[in-house]
Parts: C-alpha cells; structure tokens; sequence
C-alpha cells in the first residue's frame, strides 16, 4: 500500500518530528510504499489567495505546483496519516490550509448529476491521525476534539465509509514521563506496522 504522512509542526526536533519517523519505521517495516510531506519544511503555504477562491469552483481550481504536487501523492494514496500537534483544540494552521486548498472539487469530493456531494477520494482505505495534547482527555473531550472530528468523520466522507480510521493521541504531553512519552512512540510505531 501507498501511504502518505503529512506532518504539520514548525519545530524540526518536536515531538510531531518523532512521531513521524516512528509513523514511517512502522509503516515500512510492514512493507508499505512511504512518502512523507514536511508541510512546514516544505513551507507550504496555509491560506488560499483571492485567485485560488475564485477558481476554487472553476474547472481548474488548483493555481500552485506545489498543491497540484500534494494532490498527486494523495491521489497515488492508499492510506493516509497527519500527525500534528492540537493547537486551540483543532489542527494547526498550516494543516487547515493544507485541507483547504488540496482537497478541492474533483480531489476531495465530486458533484454527480444532481449537483449531490460523492467521495473523490475512493482509493484510500485507511486514515489515521496521531497527534498530541497539551490538555487532559476529559477536558478535550469536552470541546469536541476538532482536529480528530475533521480527520475521522469529515475527511473519511471524501474517502467513503469502508474507508478504516485509527486515533492515536498523547493527552496531557507537558505532564508525561520520558517513559510514558517513549511508550506512546512504540504503540505508535506498532499501531502502523500492523495496516493491512
């Protein structure tokens, strides 16, 4: 399987950087096809200009190379995974930007005849989110864990539902042990080995 690794931190040496290369050990240990995507090393940018909205309904809706690049490597896609820190209870910008300006009409989602929304991406059968929280779960829980709704029930829509998801988070990072971070990295590097 093709997966794709999108990863969303500005720190080169963060936690999300640790993750990632565990994320990727994971998945080629079990033989998967990896291509990784920095979207902060790339300096991919988060905000869609005036001329991307305009031509967002259009039938060429993508103006940039490097988001036609992104869409390539998503569209080659058979699983997919963000890792990213949550921020205000959501995903980091630059991965809501990243959202907004790939998954664009006839990438993210199809119209059929009746002008009714369809999955544009039917070739992926597994999303998965790993991302860590600075914030205990019950807290997060209590405003409705965004990043994880967008990636696990709103990006799953543009997969269809035999699309699988997995969850992977980290809950109150600035309070965890060595160990406990250290354990995280291992379930995280096992939970990717074991896709099918």
């Amino acid at each position: 399987m093709r997966v794709l690794v999108v990863v969303a931190n500005p720190d080169p040496n963060s936690y999300s950087h640790a993750i990632s290369e565990r994320v990727e050990r994971g998945l080629r240990s079990a033989g998967h096809d990896v291509v990784v995507r920095d979207l902060c090393a790339e300096q991919f940018r988060a905000a869609m200009s005036a001329e991307e909205r305009v031509a967002y309904h259009s039938d060429t809706p993508v103006l940039d190379p490097m988001v036609q690049d992104h869409i390539d490597d998503l569209q080659s896609a058979q699983g997919i995974v963000f890792v990213y820190p949550t921020w205000w209870s959501s995903l980091p910008a630059v991965l809501k930007g990243w959202l907004e300006r790939v998954m664009v009409p006839g990438v993210g989602f199809v119209l059929d005849d009746q002008h009714r929304v369809r999955p544009g991406l039917t070739g992926l059968r597994r999303i998965a989110g790993v991302s860590t929280y600075g914030s205990p779960l019950p807290y997060v829980k209590a405003v409705n864990d965004n990043g994880r709704r967008t990636i696990t029930r709103a990006l799953r829509m543009s997969a269809g539902w035999r699309a699988r998801t997995t969850w992977l988070g980290l809950y109150a990072l600035d309070t965890r042990t060595d160990a406990e971070r250290a354990a995280f990295l291992d379930r995280v590097e096992s939970t990717m080995a074991g896709w099918r």
